[in-house]
């Protein structure tokens, strides 16, 4: 099971990731409910496509753009659509 974790709170758990780069990809559901705030931010990567972000909000604090997704890959990253992977403090093992 890969579970991630901010500010003393579990907000994900899988035993479905996907390992790109050294990221663990969450499947949605797996992504515990009100975690997620919808963030405008958006970043590039020349094989994965346009990254999405969402703020993580967890134990009464929010960590912005700690989480990120790709809704549209290219067709390289096509076994990550829609997975959610962390950084930013998150801390995924």
């Amino acid at each position: 099971m890969v579970t991630a974790v901010w500010n003393d709170t579990v907000i994900a758990e899988s035993e479905d990731t996907v390992v790109v780069e050294n990221n663990h990809y969450f499947p949605p559901d797996s992504v515990k409910p009100g975690v997620l705030k919808p963030s405008a931010t958006t970043s590039g990567c020349p094989w994965k496509g346009t990254a999405n972000y969402h703020t993580v909000v967890a134990n009464g604090a929010e960590n912005k753009d700690a989480a990120w997704y790709y809704a549209d890959p290219k067709s390289a990253a096509a076994n990550i659509k829609g997975r959610i992977a962390f950084w930013k403090g998150v801390t995924v093992a």
